[in-house]
């Protein structure tokens, strides 16, 4: 298949690289072109402008945020103009669920399918293709996608015909793991003071009370410190609640939680926190309390 790729970041990359090794025909963007330079060497062809990445049947985005994707979509040179009728544009960025229905509407009117896929997973999934899927839009659509979902990531779920779900669900997981990197946090603040070995702490609860892998990942990185370099920055960590609890207001859906974890990554950030990993927020609680 003939694919576009936009977006080559250290999640963007790795998709990029598993669809290039599945034989796919691909045409990379990026604004900084130095980062296109390792799939180029692999084979891949460089797009001087998003249109050139939109000649084929997909073209797959991976933006850091609204901007970076309206940009890329409705920008000079941009997606909307290029992509022929009936190709697919597929959204794996976190983006917003108003931004989301935006574009639902424009590829509708230019008579071209979108299909919403954020996905679950930090750089090292996606360089393995083991990124799990949150996948939205149009059935038919879906279907013509689903051998490439199969090579970026070990499942997808399909969530809705409305793509704009998909993104509603990719931010209420996001919540939900910056939730447990707090409270993690917290509780590894309180035993740590009170001389408990962190590392037997962490074993402790993934063998037992919590097992799945986000306390596995987060509780080792909380427990030794190491926020750099950063797998997903605080602040998309930040962009990302904010957009929670943007769409919690248009719902009338009130998340206190989601309130305190913007607090906390603003915290973090305004303390020097700018470049460290979005776990850092684990060790506030800690520092408040003069560990």
């Amino acid at each position: 298949m003939k694919i576009g790729f936009l977006g080559l970041g250290q999640m963007g990359s790795g998709i990029a690289a598993n669809l290039l090794k599945a034989g796919h025909e691909l045409s990379v963007y990026n604004r900084s072109t130095s980062k296109t330079e390792a799939l180029v060497a692999q084979g891949a062809t460089l797009a001087k402008t998003p249109a050139e990445a939109c000649q084929g049947d997909v073209v797959f985005t991976m933006l850091a945020d609204d901007a970076a994707a309206e940009a890329a979509v409705f920008g000079e040179n941009g997606i909307l103009g290029a992509l022929k009728k009936g190709a697919i544009h597929v959204s794996c960025s976190t983006i917003s669920v108003k931004l989301s229905e935006k574009l639902t509407e424009a590829h509708a009117k230019a008579g071209q399918r979108y299909v919403a896929a954020p996905v679950f997973g930090r750089p090292d999934a996606a360089a393995a293709g083991k990124l799990f899927i949150a996948a939205a839009g149009e059935a038919q659509a879906l279907k013509d996608v689903a051998p490439l979902f199969d090579v970026i990531g070990q499942r997808a779920f399909v969530l809705s015909d409305k793509p704009s779900a998909a993104n509603l669900v990719k931010l209420s997981g996001n919540f939900l793991i910056a939730s447990v990197i707090e409270s993690l946090g917290e509780a590894m603040a309180l035993v740590g003071k009170g001389g408990v070995e962190l590392h037997a702490y962490l074993d402790l609860l993934t063998s037992t009370l919590f097992s799945a892998p986000v306390y596995k990942t987060y509780g080792g990185l909380i427990a030794d410190q190491k926020f750099s370099p950063a797998g997903f920055a605080a602040p998309l960590g930040q962009k990302d609640i904010r957009l929670a609890l943007a769409a919690a207001e248009d719902l009338r859906v009130p998340m206190p939680l989601a309130s305190l974890l913007r607090d906390r990554f603003l915290t973090l950030m305004a303390n020097g926190g700018e470049n460290l990993d979005w776990s850092a927020i684990g060790h506030l609680a800690a520092k408040d309390s003069g560990q």
